[in-house]
């Protein structure tokens, strides 16, 4: 199993993330990309613990995906099964988690101060934060992908699905952006990864 995870992992990360699977006995599966989520932990029916992580991911989001399913299971087993699944409870134990690990050895410097200003408060996913989200897409391989806050007004863009928008004003966080097909609108995080049709 570590010679698995020393692909996935930075190096410095790999013995303490494989005391953490063996001592919770958790069944690993590394998954093809998911377009809406990038990890998801279960219980399974025999009581054991299974969690799957994209496959598509660098090693720092790989990391932080993998310690975030790693704390569902260890809130739920501290403080029971009625916790909210991104509830305080589970807040504190990925703080507390992820703390060994936001240390230069492990991640970039560049990345340290937003990881450590996004495990203020963490989200239920950190493609919520916009900025810790770009920069840690920054560490992906190349792609010809966009991000919505880089595309002009009026940009035409095609999402995951197939559908295709025309972005639109901001609005607060968000953008408001134009299904073309049906003239619904939509609002995207600036930081939705989408591909550019027409500029």
């Amino acid at each position: 199993m570590s010679e698995v995870l020393e692909k996935y992992l930075p190096s410095h990360a790999v013995s303490p993330i494989f005391k953490l699977i063996e001592d919770n006995d958790i069944h690993l599966k590394i998954v093809n990309e998911r377009v809406t989520r990038h990890g998801d932990y279960r219980r399974k029916e025999n009581g054991g613990h299974q969690i799957t992580i994209n496959a598509n991911l660098n090693k720092y989001r790989f990391l932080m995906t993998l310690v975030h399913e790693i704390a569902h299971l260890i809130a739920f087993e501290r403080f029971g099964r009625s916790i909210k699944p991104h509830g305080r409870e589970w807040k504190f134990t990925f703080q507390q988690m992820m703390l060994p690990f936001i240390r230069p050895e492990i991640y970039p410097i560049q990345l340290l101060p937003l990881i450590a200003k996004h495990f203020k408060n963490p989200k239920a996913s950190s493609d919520t934060d916009a900025q810790l989200s770009v920069a840690l897409k920054s560490f992906d391989p190349e792609n010809d992908k966009n991000y919505i806050f880089e595309l002009p007004l009026g940009g035409v863009f095609r999402i995951y699905n197939g559908k295709v928008f025309k972005k639109g004003e901001k609005r607060r966080k968000r953008y408001e952006c134009v299904e073309m097909d049906t003239g619904r609108i939509y609002l995207f995080q600036p930081n939705a990864e989408v591909e550019l049709i027409a500029g």
